[in-house]
């Protein structure tokens, strides 16, 4: 299973839990033509994985080398193939006991039939010498911190990743391994170990604003020369991942006490991740109003969400509470579009409200983008409609609005 001339420039993402949000953002900075969905849960890029900047991508939390491609989707065939060529696979191997795990997507495998398959795999590495340990499954893939753990993306460690191509009506599976995993714990650092935090303002995920500052820039290849403005910073957490890609950032809060948290943190950043490019600018001021200068190259921000809700609300306060976040939201894109140049991208989080399991109320500027003075982005591989972050119990969404300025 080494690389093929074939599949010398293709890579697999795994998707994260709302697949629209990786695909989106893998668009984005890669290109519609480089990116193709192969299922629900994965998307092959037509680049080399060494060329792929993964530790920036917010919305997948697996990146695989392409190995081959088989055409079955039969279990028992796919086991049997994996079993023949694992041995010399593993002879490329250093030496040393090798940590192999298994994780398939798209299956109706159960679970322990895919650990199964992974012991035959042990099984025919031990009959030529090999040492070695398997991950047992839990589920029919293995999660970000079973490979941390195991050290599957290690010189010994091997996580093959099986997934059924639902792309093509031909029926076939791709093969790939693991090469990078979601850094869980570099996540949970920049969330709660930063000097300044606020849970009354809302607690932005760092993966999140990842994937907001990605649909805004497009571009994957990042400069210092480009300054990325969040108009409601709030405690930095978009400015410190645009920071970590190697953006000058510059951030606005109505509040002083946002703005003295966010300058903590970004001084702390610096220092605890070993950054060289450390540019960044703070003002106080109220994005309905303030005049930025200098004029942004991108904005990337969450606006105001209005209330937190805990469970559905009235009718009357949703109303009421959706009249007042469209306002703001309102002013302040029309307020920043007499700011910017046409063809300034932004990526805005707004709040929709989950009324019914599944079913969102949006604010009514939606409709009204193009007299606000935007275009909005469409993507080739995700529907606007589904740019939603959100878990299956919350009532307040985020969803995830990519414009240009007329």
């Amino acid at each position: 299973m080494r690389y093929t001339d074939e599949n010398m420039e293709q890579s697999i993402l795994i998707l994260g839990r709302q697949p629209a949000l990786g695909i989106a953002e893998a668009e984005s900075l890669f290109g519609a033509a480089q990116v193709q969905p192969i299922s629900e849960h994965a998307a092959l890029v037509s680049l080399p994985h060494a060329d792929v900047h993964f530790a920036r991508l917010g919305g997948s939390i697996k990146l695989c080398k392409l190995l081959t491609i088989l055409d079955t989707t039969n279990w028992g065939q796919i086991e049997r193939y994996l079993v023949k060529v694992s041995p010399e696979h593993a002879s490329y191997l250093p030496e040393g006991k090798v940590q192999i795990g298994i994780s398939a997507y798209g299956f109706s495998e159960s679970t322990p039939r895919i650990l199964a398959t992974g012991l035959s795999i042990k099984k025919a590495l031990r009959k030529v010498g090999k040492s070695v340990r398997l991950t047992p499954n839990q589920e029919p893939a293995l999660n970000s911190a079973q490979v941390l753990h195991n050290h599957l993306t290690g010189p010994t460690g091997w996580e093959l990743v099986i997934i059924k191509d639902d792309s093509n009506e031909a029926g076939k599976t791709i093969i790939a391994q693991t090469v990078n995993v979601q850094d869980i714990d570099g996540y949970t650092l920049r969330d709660r170990g930063r000097p300044k935090r606020d849970a009354r303002v809302g607690m932005l995920p760092p993966k999140l604003a990842q994937i907001i500052t990605n649909l805004a820039v497009a571009d994957a290849k990042p400069s210092a020369k480009t300054t990325i403005l969040d108009p409601f910073c709030g405690t930095g957490v978009v400015l410190q991942e645009a920071m970590l890609m190697g953006y000058s950032v510059y951030g606005t809060d109505l509040e002083n006490r946002m703005i003295d948290y966010s300058k903590a943190n970004l001084e702390w950043l610096p220092t605890e991740f070993k950054l060289t490019n450390t540019s960044f600018s703070l003002d106080q001021g109220d994005a309905t109003s303030f005049a930025w200068q200098p004029a942004p190259d991108v904005v990337a921000c969450e606006t105001y969400l209005g209330k937190p809700f805990t469970s559905t609300p009235d009718g009357a306060t949703l109303a009421q509470t959706t009249t007042d976040c469209n306002l703001i939201i309102k002013k302040f894109l029309r307020n920043i579009a007499n700011q910017t140049k046409p063809g300034t991208r932004f990526c805005i989080a707004i709040p929709a409200w989950q009324i019914r399991a599944g079913e969102f109320k949006h604010l009514p500027l939606i409709d009204s983008l193009e007299d606000l003075g935007y275009n909005r982005v469409s993507f080739e591989h995700a529907k606007s409609e589904d740019l939603l972050y959100y878990r299956e119990d919350q009532i307040v969404a985020r969803e995830l609005v990519v414009l240009t300025r007329k």
